[in-house]
């Protein structure tokens, strides 16, 4: 990361939801680099996995959806990166009322804690590449429609418009960064559907086979996590070009879902030096539509306005999430 982008944040207020994640972690370890001043929130106490070179960090425990969680800690914010989320698709078609609850509702108390004591920190939203449905063409831009097929995804497409509503009303600055397929070391997702890849990584490590529903033939845009961290300060740094906007973040390249599991087999055979096989297993019935898609990232637009572009190929991000993963097993696969 280039030091002009990280000195943005020195002697900076950051407020950062959801800090038990997986990009908080990451973000956390750039961050560590400059000094700042962290807000550490999530539902939990715990956060194992937050950095110990952060020079000045508060770990507070809040539940994101109390409507007055925002009111006692918002006043000296410059920045609130917004990750805290329900991420299971499954778990949101089941109960509606609650993913509202903890991925829509929040943001909403957030605005208007902002609108009522004038309040103007810069936003920066945890968006999702799904929030399109399936892609009508490849690469996907930010002037694609958006079609969401999951409540899931409505759910963060309406969050995603309050923000940018509330920014057109001069409220706050803020934009949001539309994530493609993310992996990498860290926090372990608390949803089974997220972080494939790691888990296939994970499992391959252990000795076991990769199973692989129907033949992988769907394409994903794979991104690593230290990539996708860099693009949200990327974004916060220059926020009054990118105000109100959405922004897709990806590699722009794409994979078979087979070659994608076929990468990690090979590499973690490097690494070990056992065959690892890959089970093709039948679909389960209960598979979103969402599955089918094929997605790659038009990355155009996030690198012209904020001049960010991914460092790790899919190979090269497989090898260090394997490297990881050796040098803390008992961590990262609890």
């Amino acid at each position: 990361m280039e030091d002009s982008v990280i000195n943005k944040f020195q002697n900076k207020n950051i407020l950062l939801t959801g800090s038990n994640g997986y990009l908080a972690h990451a973000l956390c370890s750039l961050l560590a680099k400059t000094k700042c001043r962290i807000i550490a929130m999530d539902i939990h106490q715990i956060t194992p996995f937050l950095p110990s070179k952060i020079r000045k960090i508060k770990i507070i425990k809040r539940d994101i959806r109390n409507p007055d969680v925002f009111s006692e800690i918002l006043k000296p914010i410059d920045i609130v990166f917004h990750f805290a989320a329900q991420t299971s698709v499954y778990k949101a078609n089941d109960n509606p009322l609650d993913d509202m609850a903890i991925n829509l509702l929040p943001m909403l108390h957030l605005l208007e804690t902002c609108r009522s004591r004038k309040i103007s920190p810069i936003i920066i939203f945890a968006g999702t590449a799904t929030e399109c449905g399936i892609p009508k063409y490849l690469p996907v831009d930010e002037r694609h429609p958006d079609h969401p097929m999951t409540i899931y995804d409505l759910h963060k497409l309406a969050a995603e418009n309050y923000l940018k509503y509330y920014v057109r009303q001069g409220f706050v600055k803020g934009a949001i960064l539309r994530l493609a397929n993310v992996y990498g070391p860290g926090p372990k997702s608390s949803s089974a559907e997220r972080g494939v890849l790691n888990m296939m990584a994970l499992r391959a490590l252990q000795g076991l086979d990769l199973t692989l529903y129907g033949s992988g033939n769907f394409i994903r845009d794979y991104i690593y996590i230290d990539d996708v961290a860099e693009a949200f300060l990327y974004s916060a740094s220059k926020i009054d070009k990118i105000n109100g906007q959405h922004l897709i973040v990806g590699t722009g390249k794409g994979y078979k879902i087979s070659e994608a599991f076929e990468i990690v087999a090979k590499r973690v055979e490097v690494r070990t030096g056992r065959t690892v096989k890959i089970r093709h297993v039948k679909p389960p019935s209960y598979l979103s539509p969402i599955e089918t898609r094929n997605f790659i990232a038009n990355r155009t637009r996030i690198k012209k306005l904020t001049g960010w572009k991914p460092s790790h190929g899919l190979v090269n991000g497989i090898d260090m999430m394997i490297d990881a993963f050796v040098n803390n097993t008992t961590n990262y696969a609890k």
